[in-house]
């Protein structure tokens, strides 16, 4: 059900449009816009309520949708118990002396923050910002505590709150809530807080374009209902909380979400997106034939418990490949799968299998993935899992610091649609849930500070009346460039997936080139599905130039024709923007490139 602003917020008939060419009917005005209901964004509502911040959550679905919900890996973090006790008055749920999947909870001494940051940087292949890390892995323990606080409870082992080990880390550092639910409780626990902070929320909105100031402030954004009747929403702070790009693939564990809204807005803000071509593809999603959509993950600590990957025959897939063999970072595992199907052993070309039948409990340790595998026929306990890598999470986005702020005055973005400099070219396990929940909160106070600065104060409208569009964007009179999203997805999987190369790319951006009959719809009628269509397709076409412009592979971008990693001319992040036109370029590089002895 759709709940309208609060009739605290004056919402009134508008004739203020935006670069999209929408007339809104009605107007509201809040100090700061939170676009998104997932833990990046419900946490940085629920602070910004604490500090006294008008604020208002749109979402263009319900609450409690998005991808949090789906997240089965659990939140990594390094803490004290006895003093995340003092933090917190949460209680976690017993589940025996072996906690999550049967991993003893150990006691802090055994791992660190350092450590932790050393496996996040290992995992990001040389392009993660070393502050950034820092600054965010420093966050975790202090955002499970007011986790906590907010009603979220998680699993407990013999020392605490019970830790598992998943690929690339190596430590027990990562915490559940009901074996693999992790993401289905934090949810639950943000959205149960905000009903009780009376947080105000406008579901069934789907963010269209930023309004922007004539000096190019963003001071509000403009939405679309389920009806297709638009609005606009004026804000000092728009914070863009949107989520990732999972559905630029034909097989991916997103929701049907996530179409990388938020993204689109911001090049059309005139914001830059960096490291948009590294991908993750989870090695590990639940193989059905002809799998589209959404496709249920096996999660990583399944892996961490002891399954191992073997192919049609038997053989393990992960032997002397990497030293952590089945715990490797996900980029490696991903591309070790699809390397070893080439050879298609025992006539398989297209899933591996995950052999778990050593691990006692499964379905008491692993419910969900349990309920998966028996909606297909599998048990675990006897039956190899078939699994094949599906697009998972966008581990570059919007170029943001880890306190929300992008260059573009007034716009702040965290969780996975921001990149902060945590993920580099590719995320380690579990460090986005913590991610969201720490530069969320960062990002509310940065959002607080700078609204009693004064600092996001600027004209709303210009000479004529409308906000500005910085970037011929959209078509003419306002049509979006849409692709039709089948061949988009085809597309996009088959050259721009985990194996790329110059032809490949090429040919993807032919077909974005060729498909746009569904923009005679849009401009007919504007609707939700418009909106995201044409976000997809302009975030295709940033990844794209980001992906033919890298000539070398390095974690999640693995290129057939340049298959080395070249850190002599490539340590370094692309920047992407739109040009004039419209069409998304490379600007420049965020970092110079680290000669390497």
């Amino acid at each position: 059900m759709t709940r309208r602003a609060p009739d605290s917020v004056n919402v009134y008939e508008a004739k203020t449009g935006s670069g999209s060419g929408l007339q809104p009917r009605w107007e509201s005005a809040v100090d700061a816009v939170v676009l998104g209901s997932g833990a990046a964004g419900l946490t940085a509502a629920l602070r910004l309520r604490e500090l006294g911040v008008r604020v208002l959550v749109v979402t263009k679905a319900a609450i409690g949708d998005g991808n949090t919900r789906w997240a089965q890996g659990g939140v990594a973090a390094v803490f004290d118990d006895a003093v995340l006790d003092d933090q917190s008055s949460g209680t976690g749920v017993p589940t025996g002396s072996a906690g999550t999947g049967g991993a003893p909870a150990a006691p802090a001494v055994a791992d660190s923050v350092a450590a932790h940051a050393a496996d996040t940087e290992a995992a990001g292949a040389g392009l993660c910002d070393p502050a950034a890390v820092a600054e965010v892995v420093a966050g975790g323990a202090a955002a499970i505590a007011d986790l906590r606080r907010r009603g979220a409870s998680f699993d407990l082992g013999t020392h605490g709150l019970a830790r598992t080990r998943e690929g690339g880390h190596s430590a027990f550092r990562v915490i559940h809530a009901g074996g693999d639910a992790t993401g289905a409780e934090v949810q639950r626990a943000l959205v149960d807080a905000a009903a009780g902070q009376r947080v105000p929320v406008l579901e069934g909105h789907v963010a269209v374009d930023a309004v922007r100031s004539p000096s190019g402030r963003v001071t509000g954004v403009t939405v679309l209902d389920d009806g297709g009747v638009p609005g606009i929403i004026r804000a000092s702070a728009v914070l863009l909380a949107t989520g990732g790009l999972g559905q630029l693939y034909r097989a991916t564990s997103n929701p049907e979400l996530a179409t990388g809204d938020g993204l689109a807005l911001a090049l059309r803000a005139g914001a830059p997106v960096a490291d948009i071509e590294f991908v993750q593809f989870h090695p590990t999603v639940l193989y059905t034939p002809g799998a589209r959509g959404r496709c249920p993950l096996v999660t990583e600590a399944v892996r961490g418990e002891g399954a191992v990957l073997v192919d049609a025959t038997g053989a393990r897939v992960m032997a002397g490949v990497h030293p952590m063999a089945d715990l490797a970072p996900r980029d490696v595992v991903s591309a070790a799968i699809t390397r070893h199907l080439s050879a298609a052993p025992g006539g398989v070309d297209d899933h591996v299998f995950l052999d778990a039948s050593a691990i006692d409990r499964f379905a008491e340790r692993f419910p969900t993935v349990h309920a998966a595998c028996d909606a297909i026929g599998v048990d675990p306990a006897r039956d190899p899992i078939p699994v094949a890598p599906a697009a998972h999470f966008a581990c570059g986005g919007v170029v943001a610091d880890t306190d929300g702020r992008t260059p573009v005055t007034g716009l702040y973005a965290a969780g996975e649609v921001a990149r902060t400099g945590l993920h580099g070219a590719n995320r380690l396990a579990s460090n986005s849930l913590l991610e969201g929940m720490v530069v969320g909160r960062r990002a509310a106070e940065a959002i607080a500070s700078d609204v009693a600065s004064n600092l996001t104060a600027g004209t709303t409208t210009g000479a004529d009346g409308r906000g500005v569009a910085p970037v011929d964007a959209w078509g003419p009179a306002g049509v979006p460039l849409v692709a039709r999203r089948d061949d988009l997805q085809r597309a996009m999987s088959r050259y721009a997936g985990i194996g790329r190369d110059a032809e490949g790319l090429a040919v993807a951006g032919s077909v974005l080139d060729l498909a746009h009959d569904s923009a005679a719809g849009c401009a007919a009628a504007w609707t939700r599905r418009c909106v995201e269509d044409a976000a997809l397709t302009l975030v295709a076409r940033a990844l794209l130039a980001a992906a033919a412009s890298r000539t070398e592979s390095r974690g999640c971008h693995v290129r057939s024709d340049f298959p080395d990693r070249d850190d002599t001319s490539w340590r370094r992040s692309q920047t992407i923007r739109l040009s004039p036109s419209g069409q998304p370029v490379v600007v420049q590089d965020r970092r110079k490139a680290v000669a390497v002895a």
